[in-house]
């Protein structure tokens, strides 16, 4: 039975809000600093990027504060045209015309005047979808494999348009994020190993049979044997972390990023904070992160407690998809992954990533708004008894 939510308390989460705002400050200063050489040399305006940035973020700032206005129980009627929506986004990605190239992956969907990087907007979908379908049919996938299967059916069809790209990266962080989706929502044991020992076999098979991806595999057990070819970026983004050292060279007065690093100011601007603001810098990135997610698996779990399933599963899976994101990026970065094209979500630049990234932390602050009222009314009824 769905739970009725009351109308919203003004409260807002100030660990969820404080750690927002601080990375969306640093993701607008480490952008600015990261892309200023690039910029100047391509364009001629040392702020082309940062200028970009700041505009996906009052873009980004505005979409969330519309969703904090929006009551959570519309995106679960919505399910159906989320799902449709999700589908629809992928596969125009792969419509000659529609989809852009851009390094050898068509990733980029233009319409008209605006130009976006499909798979963000997917993801959010994805997500929003998997957790409505777990409340709707919730006894079914508890209960029985095919319960199980449904959802995980969907979820291959969004991988493989994601591989069709390709975005290997999006594809691992979609799978994994979905998986951790059912297991919260009560799936059984055998069924969530089952499907990870299936998915895990497949993304591993897909990156050995790939000449790409397992060079770049290659180059991520030894960068060293290869340091100008395959472990290029790899051994470069290590020499930028190892100068920064403590403290770092001082914001601005990072080497690497003078054409050494490739992509410093997107998917290796962590080795850019860590070279110009040192393991301390560095390290306030990575609790500022830890909290949102830790907010964001917490206020699910509270969720759930009061009943109100949709927003508990929907704040897991952005907690969820934050984290691999990030985790993901970082270990590229600090050679513990292999690369992967994936950004580090409001640290690096990506006009795309940055407005979903917001819209998704604003359903965290509406989320928490209504629990906060739930909580509220159920203190309240205690106090009268």
């Amino acid at each position: 039975m769905k739970r009725a939510i009351p109308m919203p308390a003004s409260h807002v989460d100030p660990l969820l809000a404080g750690a927002s705002l601080g990375l969306v400050v640093v993701g607008a200063v480490m952008v600015g600093s990261a892309s200023i050489s690039l910029a100047d040399s391509n364009f001629g305006d040392p702020l082309y990027y940062l200028l970009r940035h700041l505009g996906a973020i009052g873009i980004g700032c505005a979409a969330a504060f519309a969703v904090t206005a929006t009551p959570t129980e519309l995106w679960h009627r919505l399910h159906g045209v989320i799902l449709l929506g999700c589908i629809a986004l992928l596969a125009l990605v792969l419509v000659p015309g529609l989809g852009q190239t851009v390094n050898g992956a068509t990733r980029w969907l233009e319409l008209g005047p605006v130009r976006f990087q499909a798979s963000e907007p997917a993801r959010l979908f994805l997500i929003m979808y998997l957790a409505s379908y777990a409340v709707r049919h919730q006894a079914e996938l508890l209960t029985s494999f095919w319960g199980f299967l449904k959802p995980m059916v969907i979820v291959a069809l969004v991988c493989a348009l994601l591989l069709g790209e390709p975005d290997f990266g999006a594809a691992v962080v979609v799978t994994l994020t979905s998986l951790g989706i059912v297991f919260v929502a009560g799936a059984r044991l055998r069924d969530f190993v089952l499907a990870l020992i299936v998915a895990g076999g497949a993304l591993g098979m897909l990156a050995v049979n790939s000449a790409y991806r397992l060079e770049r595999l290659t180059g991520f057990l030894n960068p060293w044997n290869d340091p100008f070819a395959s472990g290029f970026q790899l051994t470069q983004s290590l020499i930028a972390i190892g100068r920064g050292e403590w403290l770092g060279v001082g914001l601005g007065e990072s080497v690497q990023k003078l054409f050494y690093l490739p992509e410093a100011h997107t998917d290796f601007v962590f080795a850019v904070v860590a070279e110009e603001l040192g393991f301390a810098g560095a390290g306030f990135v990575v609790l500022l992160f830890a909290l949102i997610i830790y907010r964001a698996i917490a206020m699910g779990r509270e969720a759930i407690g009061e009943g109100m399933v949709f927003q508990g599963l929907l704040s897991t899976g952005i907690g969820l998809m934050l984290g691999i994101e990030a985790l993901i990026n970082i270990g590229v970065n600090t050679g513990l992954l292999p690369t992967k094209g994936l950004t580090l979500p409001l640290i690096s630049y990506g006009r795309s990533s940055t407005i979903v990234t917001l819209i998704a932390l604003g359903l965290l602050l509406r989320i928490h708004r209504e629990l906060s009222a739930v909580q509220q009314a159920t203190a309240n009824r205690r106090t009268k008894r």
